[in-house]
């Protein structure tokens, strides 16, 4: 038993009258009203961090479509941009066409195995400092504070009958609210044209309709999920923590309450040890229940709602620092190291005795496993790291190793082939050749492997030739109509094969196709 309970700070520690709207054993029906949640601002380290983080997501996401980014004279020079007109996306100097959109399923898979691999080692991280919910909710709780004050002061100004103060007060909250939601808006419309020109055009009233209607909708959407519904998000909307349960394992670093230690808990802790009675470090002050944006009480375990933003943990830092005692009666645990702790508190018996795990000072003992955040190395973690860094990899070498010059070709259907009056076969092809740069290249056209062969352009009045020199303008593709011919009597195989050459003229890029050149069967 230890007597710290009874330290001179306990009288300061502020007890809050709050109950869990979610509890882990008590699951209300599924059509149930939903019970508003005041959460108190908490002070401490994690929720500076999730300030920082907070900062710096929304900065990257508001700010980003300003960013400007030289790419000469016949590129944009929107630094981050999705070019729905002419099927481009711009990111710095990376420019992906339609056809290699394999980078984007890319990012996309090293998203997931991320999330993944985040689960895995610290639970919902993901959650609780950078989804963009978790940021909205944040910042529309930021807001709220502002014009209704704390935890208290919003409760008592909710079940205060309406006045001119209540009116005011709430009128101004949403409006900021709003605003936010169209500020959310209007910066995802400016990722898919030039920011500055799509601007002046949104507030002169001359942007294309379904701009209006994205800022319309993300208005909406930003405004309900962010302002009015908040932790029903999280709780019924999103998949994730159904699927987080199957990424956990015993070696997680999840937001634990160390009840090995806590318990038993009581609000009275000095009667309790003048009679006698074990108690643990837990005063029962529901300052964990406070703080929690998600209404739940950590010390019922862990539960589907809980999103791991670990502000219970500086809740109660801050309580155990006012009692003179050791933090992290809840903190950041994996069930290996909680398993350990509790069969030393418990001994074999069904009941946790505090005793066991503190020293006669009150101190705890060396054999209490404290949790290394070394413990989150391990194969899994090693393995889910390899293949995202491996993907990462891969698609840098892919982009710093692709070609900017390309050709497509595609054989006429119908007819195969046309039989000329010197006796020599005439193919058809439509031939397409990309310039993905932003500058103007002169290319030639060839052809390889085609005894004999020769081609000539539809549009032109020349003579065949073995090759044609082309001027493909920045970013562009320029289709052309190509007629090539041979004679039968030079040709081994029916169909024979051949390719198309595109080389640029002024540098070292090169692309070809094959095709086949269709004649008449014997």
């Amino acid at each position: 038993m230890t007597d710290l309970s009874a330290s001179k700070g306990e009288s300061h520690v502020e007890d809050f009258d709050v109950e869990a709207v979610n509890r882990a054993g008590k699951r209300p029906p599924l059509y149930a009203a939903r019970k508003k949640i005041f959460p108190k601002r908490a002070s401490g380290n994690f929720r500076r961090l999730k300030w920082l983080i907070m900062i710096v997501t929304l900065g990257i996401y508001y700010i980003t479509p300003w960013l400007r980014f030289d790419r000469g004279e016949y590129a944009p020079d929107q630094a981050v941009l999705v070019d729905l007109a002419n099927r481009r996306f711009y990111f710095f100097f990376i420019e992906i066409w339609p056809q290699e959109f394999y980078y984007v399923a890319g990012l996309l898979v090293m998203a997931g195995v991320g999330l993944f691999l985040i689960t895995s080692t610290v639970g919902r991280a993901w959650c609780g400092y950078t989804c963009p919910q978790t940021v909205w909710v944040d910042l529309f709780l930021v807001v709220e504070r502002f014009f209704e004050g704390d935890r208290n002061q919003r409760m008592k100004l909710d079940q205060a009958p309406w006045s001119v103060n209540k009116v005011w007060r709430r009128v101004a909250k949403h409006s900021i609210w709003l605003l936010i939601g169209v500020a959310t808006g209007g910066a995802w419309i400016f990722y898919f044209a030039d920011a500055p020109t799509l601007f002046m055009d949104v507030i002169h009233f001359e942007a294309p309709m379904v701009a209006y209607f994205t800022i319309l909708i993300l208005t909406a959407t930003t405004y309900v999920f962010g302002g009015l519904m908040r932790e029903q998000v999280c709780t019924y909307m999103c998949p994730w923590p159904r699927i987080q349960g199957a990424m956990l394992d015993e070696h997680s670093l999840t937001v634990t309450y160390n009840d090995w230690r806590g318990e038993p808990r009581t609000k009275h802790a000095k009667k309790a040890i003048k009679e006698g009675i074990p108690v643990g470090d837990c005063v029962d002050c529901n300052a964990c229940v406070a703080v929690c944006p998600m209404g739940i009480d950590i010390r019922d375990g862990q539960q589907l709602e809980c999103i791991t933003c670990a502000l219970c943990i500086d809740a109660c830092d801050n309580v155990m620092d006012k009692l003179g005692r050791e933090r992290g009666l809840i903190s950041y645990t994996t069930l290996n190291d909680y398993n350990e702790n509790m069969q030393l508190a418990t001994s074999g018996s069904s009941t946790i005795d505090p005793a066991k795990v503190r020293d006669g000072e009150g101190n705890l003992l060396d054999r209490v496993r404290r949790t290394n955040w070394r413990s989150i190395i391990r194969w899994r973690t090693l393995v889910y790291f390899c293949f995202w860094a491996a993907i990462g990899v891969a698609m840098l070498v892919a982009l710093s190793l692709r070609d900017r010059l390309d050709v497509n070709v595609q054989h006429d259907r119908n007819p195969l082939y046309v039989m000329l009056s010197d006796g020599a076969v005439r193919n058809g092809y439509d031939v397409k050749v990309l310039n993905m740069t932003p500058e103007p290249r002169t290319v030639r056209l060839s052809i390889e492997g085609l005894p004999g062969g020769e081609m000539t352009l539809a549009s032109s009045v020349n003579e065949p030739q073995s090759s044609i020199v082309l001027d493909v303008e920045p970013d562009r593709v320029l289709p052309v109509r190509v007629y090539v011919r041979a004679m039968p009597q030079q040709l081994d195989e029916n169909p024979v094969r051949f390719e198309f050459v595109v080389t640029d003229l002024f540098g070292e890029e090169s692309s070809r196709e094959t095709v086949k050149f269709e004649m008449p069967r014997e």
